[in-house]
């Protein structure tokens, strides 16, 4: 008999946050014959795009829904769903006050919506985002929030904080300044506030031999990451080092945990 696979959910705000934060985890998991299911608070109706990119009488929601089924056909994903709610904007903007954005959504209603997912799939793993949502976006915050209840009322008991680890980033922006790129952040490292601490960080996915589907899943999102953004104009050995390993912190884990798998101790 071939081994009981496990189900992994990964619920983003955005289309393309995906790619960016869980994306080389998700590659690796399919090609493992896990089962892995998307899912989405909004459909990224307040992103930006440029003038002329879409076509005539085309919403930036329609394009974004189009975006993430050719990225989710990159990755592998079996399933993809939204929940239904509005983009909320960047923080302090006033579409942050929409009665239909997530940001504004009842807590228990939203976790109500993934949480019905996360049972009629039996899910093993959920990942959400850092309390801090990665870097403050008021739809990854809720993200956090949202994910943590759904997954306590429908039973899923390993849920993954994707998060970024602080100190490898500053490293790598300090490397970048002493070699002269100048197109690195010059941000006083005590103001640094993307992502967590090295020292919390539980799990650290080697994603390096899944890194082409990586940053194709991240290409299929044009509408957001054009080919000169910062992620797709990196050099391959820069990429490597900033994206090819995937962190994350295991929620109600043991001082001490170490791991390099989100499916240790799955069955």
């Amino acid at each position: 008999m071939a081994p009981t696979m496990a189900t992994l959910v990964c619920f983003h705000a955005h289309p393309d946050d995906e790619a960016i934060a869980t994306g080389g985890t998700m590659a690796k998991a399919a090609a493992a014959g896990h089962r892995v299911v998307l899912v989405f608070a909004t459909k990224g109706e307040r992103g930006e795009v440029p003038d002329g990119f879409l076509d005539p009488g085309e919403s930036l929601w329609e394009r974004r829904v189009r975006e993430v089924d050719a990225a989710a056909n990159v990755l592998g994903v079996n399933r993809v769903e939204f929940l239904g709610y509005l983009d909320s904007g960047m923080d302090g903007t006033p579409e942050n006050n929409d009665p239909a954005c997530f940001w504004q959504a009842d807590l228990d209603e939203a976790a109500d919506r993934l949480a019905a997912i996360l049972r009629d799939e039996a899910a093993d793993i959920l990942t959400i985002y850092d309390e801090n949502g990665n870097y403050g976006h008021p739809d990854h915050i809720q993200v956090h929030r949202v994910g943590a209840r759904a997954a306590e009322r429908a039973g899923t008991s390993k849920v993954y904080e994707a998060t970024l680890d602080r100190d490898h980033i500053i490293e790598l922006m300090r490397q970048a300044r002493e070699q002269g790129i100048e197109e690195v952040p010059d941000i006083p490292e005590e103001e640094f506030t993307m992502g967590m601490p090295s020292e919390v960080i539980t799990t650290r996915v080697d994603v390096r031999s899944f890194l082409d589907r990586k940053r194709d899943s991240m290409r299929a999102h044009a509408s957001q990451i054009s080919e000169t953004s910062f992620f797709l104009s990196m050099p391959s050995d820069a990429f490597e080092a900033a994206w090819g390993t995937e962190c994350y912190i295991l929620r109600g884990a043991s001082p001490g945990t170490v791991e390099s798998d989100l499916f240790e101790g799955v069955a």
